[in-house]
């Protein structure tokens, strides 16, 4: 138990949902709150609670009264009506969830598949420490889609860089929760496929299906979900839930009349949902008129599958309930079949005709006799038909022949609400939630009929643009794809391609963006606009050199120069064609100098020249994206050149470029580099609060929320150098969490951000902490820019604060030209004027020859040069000087630097540095000793 230290109920809250092992994400779902404040709660526990990170942390978590472990609240829907019966079906369901990791409750449609299910969910999630979740599978029409609708139910996003299922089993790896996956039927063969992938990678996760047939995988186990017993010696479930049901609509029945009720339940065959529509109807008919309408013929199936003796009881009771109703109301029921979410009385008016209050009456009725559920929301009363009464209805609609119309209907409906949502600016997140299933269900239908291709192609059109904003940028990538194949017009596909690719860059996919581009190529030229070709193919050999950390396959060489070959030929004159052409070959020649293990004097320049080119002709073409990715390259072959300052000028006109430009695909893709590229100027120069800023736009992108180590990577960097303890600790709880749930994948540019971590670790003197961060820097990078770049830099900083000095001597030995490739761009200015000041301490006798090369260089950088003017005051033993240096990393936003450069004056000096730097969350500094 937590008593000791005093924490808000704020932070408990947090602490409770840690402990849960929710991300932080879920965490501020669950309690309304922004990811941010989640981190800063999280920061001041381990800060509060005196532990290293967020493992330690959960295991504080504070336990029930009764000692037994804290367990979330298992989130399914809460029954409307009381569960009566199936004690015997509990225990045995239970027993085998017990036993296996996947079981299917299967059975009939209105056998009562899903109350027994949640039933038995709620009784055995005390045996899950991570939660229980029910996935209503209803509104997914695509099997695609269902790791959608999973996360959906789990509060989950899409990690870029992996689809939907990778993002769900990620998160879902190391919890020990039990999903209900309801109403599986319709989508079999994807639920089959999500979980054999889910159960191979999530070993703890249990599945509870219900399905009106077998999943047919090789690891499950089905339950046949029988009909309620019907015996009238002792308990009968079937007539204890019809005597419940008529109770609740005001009709309580005697005792006395059970044999009769068990007449009408066997004649309905023990089946849940026949029961309770016949017990609905106990105060309008009696007993004896619901035996008199149980008399009439019943029309069954007939023909195929669907004469299946399972489903014969309940369409009996369909028909019989649908019989009763008054004409206008079955066509009602019939035409608001179509909707597959919870539709308002407007939306029903619209899509099935008639006169606003004349329908609203209509679904009143039709709930009055439970074959509409009624639910009130933000935006009204809301009505709803159970998935078997849909189905019945969608039925009698194609029976009526006007299956045909109502779909239409819906379509257009569909349309004029995904049109509504492309210009909203309030809510249009929880308004498209609202409609996404009819959007879904809406195309699934028109995409198979040559008549509706049209709309088929608008509505996928908008689905693309609307789950891109949404942040389901698997979905938006597929439906951009989708839109593409049911253009008509070739010209119309290949803008629906370079959008699904410029998603698939958003994604990490780089080898999608290369087909797509491909793809797009083809179908300009298909519309006669080889120009517009030529752009694509420029575009997939500069795509490669830009983001080449995004491919998995690398472009070779000699299809690269191919590809900007064929574009030149195709483009002729064209400003665009140009354009992209001289980005791509800008690209191919800075590729070039970075895989070259020597340089001749014209490589850079000449390259530098490509690039500049690159960006006028752009610049020509109005087109602020096409510059962007020319303005990218431009700043690339600057830092190669060494040209710090006049890289992050370019990397600035970036960011203004693009800060008018609209959220589409392409421009989002765009702006999340130019903010880490600019982030990264901005290091390179010492401007660490502009760093700071361009990081912080980056931390809080929302296409970045569910991979935050992607997303505070170059904060926590910033936040290092600056001094900021608070905010590292907050943030690196953020990007361990968010690197481990993505399976710990090993990028260079992750180093950095584990580099300065590790380093603050350092500073703290926490140990374990430090070690557990360098275990992970090495993990994510071997390469010779942890070793002679960044990691140097870092490595130094620890060092003299140790106050070793002939050791970090020794690991900055190198010269700035032996390892260019990695101080060249960020690291430059830091490892020349670290390195000089190394030199100084450790009483190096090339100390003065270091200082005055490293003025040369670091100068206009306010860090760095306060950095050589600190040694320069050292070497001098000039005391003046030395404490106007704390004075310049104060203005620089680098309190660190400034603390210590008072602990290295001496004196009193010396006492306010050290407190500055416990005030800032560090340990004592050592001063230098020498040999």
């Amino acid at each position: 138990m937590v008593t000791e230290v005093e924490i808000s109920p704020r932070e408990a809250g947090v602490l409770e949902l840690v402990g849960a092992h929710l991300s932080n994400a879920e965490i501020a779902a669950r309690l309304c709150i922004s990811v941010r404040t989640v981190e800063s709660h999280v920061s001041s526990l381990l800060r509060k609670l005196e532990v290293p990170d967020r493992r330690a942390l959960a295991r504080r978590a504070p336990e029930p009264a009764d000692a037994g472990p804290s367990r979330p609240a298992p989130v399914l829907p809460a029954p409307l009506t009381s569960f009566v019966g199936r004690v015997s079906e509990r225990i045995e369901l239970t027993e085998m969830l017990k036993a296996h990791r996947q079981v299917t409750a299967a059975g009939p449609g209105g056998v009562g598949k899903t109350r027994l299910a949640l039933a038995v969910a709620a009784e055995a999630a005390g045996e899950y420490s991570d939660g229980v979740w029910f996935v209503d599978l209803v509104p997914v029409t695509d099997p695609d889609l269902i790791a959608t609708a999973v996360a959906g139910a789990v509060g989950l996003g899409e990690q870029p860089g992996r689809d939907m299922t990778e993002s769900v089993v990620a998160a879902l790896a190391d919890r020990h929760a039990l999903l209900v996956l309801d109403n599986c039927e319709h989508v079999v063969d994807g639920v089959a496929l999500f979980l054999e992938r889910l159960l191979a990678m999530c070993p703890r996760v249990a599945v509870l299906a219900t399905s009106r047939a077998r999943l047919m995988v090789p690891f499950e186990r089905v339950y046949p979900v029988p009909p309620l017993s019907l015996a009238v010696d002792g308990e009968s479930d079937a007539v204890a839930l019809f005597m419940e049901r008529a109770a609740a609509v005001g009709w309580p029945l005697d005792p006395a009349l059970r044999d009769q009720i068990a007449s009408i339940c066997e004649r309905l065959d023990g089946m849940a949902l026949a029961i309770e529509l016949a017990a609905a109807r106990c105060s309008t008919l009696g007993l004896d008129g619901i035996t008199a309408a149980l008399s009439h013929p019943l029309r069954m199936l007939t023909g195929g599958s669907r004469a299946d003796e399972r489903h014969r009881s309940v369409r009996g009771a369909l028909d019989w309930s649908h019989a009763l109703l008054e004409p206008a109301d079955r066509a009602l029921l019939r035409r608001v079949s179509v909707f597959v979410a919870p539709f308002t009385a407007v939306a029903a008016a619209e899509v099935a005709g008639g006169e606003g209050g004349v329908v609203a009456e209509g679904l009143a009725r039709l709930a009055e006799q439970s074959l509409l559920v009624v639910t009130a929301s933000s935006g009204g009363t809301e009505y709803r038909a159970l998935e078997t009464i849909r189905q019945y209805g969608v039925e009698q609609l194609s029976e009526a022949g006007e299956l045909v119309d109502a779909r239409s209907r819906h379509v257009r409906w569909c349309l004029a609400r995904a049109a509504g949502l492309a210009v909203a600016r309030e809510d249009r997140r929880a308004r498209f939630d609202a409609v996404a299933d009819d959007l879904r269900a809406a195309l699934a239908w028109a995409a198979g009929r040559p008549e509706q291709r049209t709309d088929a192609y608008d509505l996928a059109r908008h689905l693309a643009e609307l789950t891109f904003a949404r942040n389901l940028i698997g979905e938006s990538q597929g439906r951009y794809e989708q839109a593409a194949a049911l253009a008509d017009d070739p010209a119309a596909g290949a803008a629906m391609l370079r959008n699904a690719a410029a998603v698939a860059g958003c994604r990490m996919h780089g080898d999608d963006m290369y087909r797509l581009r491909r793809a797009a190529a083809d179908a300009a030229r298909r519309s006669g606009d080889p120009a517009g070709a030529a752009c694509d193919l420029a575009t997939v050999a500069a795509d490669a050199y830009r983001f080449s950390s995004k491919f998995v396959r690398k472009l070779p060489r000699e299809e690269a120069i191919a590809l900007i070959t064929q574009a030149r030929e195709l483009g002729g004159d064209d400003p665009a064609a140009q354009a992209a052409v001289a980005l791509a070959e800008a690209g191919r020649a800075l590729t070039e100098i970075g895989a070259a293990p020597d340089l001749n004097d014209d490589a850079v320049p000449m390259t530098i020249a490509r690039a500049e080119r690159a960006v006028e002709l752009a610049h020509r073409t109005g087109d602020p994206l096409a510059e962007s990715a020319a303005l990218d390259t431009l700043t690339c072959a600057q830092s190669w050149a060494g040209d710090t300052f006049a890289a992050a000028g370019t990397a600035r006109r970036r960011i203004t470029l693009l800060s008018s430009t609209p959220d589409t695909p392409a421009g989002t893709h765009e702006l999340i580099e130019a903010l880490g590229e600019a982030t990264e100027a901005s290091l390179g120069t010492g401007d660490l609060p502009g760093a700071r800023r361009w990081a912080r736009q980056l931390a809080d992108h929302p296409l970045l929320a569910e991979v935050g180590h992607r997303a505070t990577g170059w904060l926590l960097v910033a936040d290092t150098l600056a001094g900021d303890v608070e905010e590292v600790l907050t943030g690196s709880v953020r990007f361990l969490d968010a690197w481990q749930r993505a399976d710990g994948p090993a990028r260079s540019v992750l180093g950095p951000p584990a580099a300065a971590v590790a380093t603050i670790h350092g500073l703290r003197d926490d140990q374990d902490a430090w070690r557990e961060w360098s275990a992970v820097l090495n993990q994510l990078d071997p390469s010779p820019g942890n070793t002679c770049g960044y990691g140097a830099v870092f490595d130094a900083m620890l060092l003299l604060h140790r106050g070793q000095a002939p050791e970090a001597l020794e690991r900055m030995a190198p010269e700035p030209g032996e390892v260019w490739q990695w101080v060249t761009w960020i690291w430059l200015h830091w490892y020349v004027a670290l390195r000089a000041e190394t030199a100084v301490l450790a009483r190096s006798s090339d100390a003065g020859d270091r200082l005055a090369e490293a003025r040369t260089v670091v100068a206009g950088n306010p860090v760095a040069t306060a950095i050589v003017e600190r040694a320069q005051a050292l070497l001098d033993n000039d005391q003046e000087r030395l404490l106007a240096t704390a004075d310049a990393f104060d203005t620089a936003g680098c309190r660190y630097q400034s603390a210590r450069t008072l602990v290295l004056a001496g004196g009193d000096h010396a006492v306010r540095g050290a407190a500055a730097l416990a005030d800032l969350g560090f340990a004592p500094m050592a001063l230098p000793r020498h040999p």
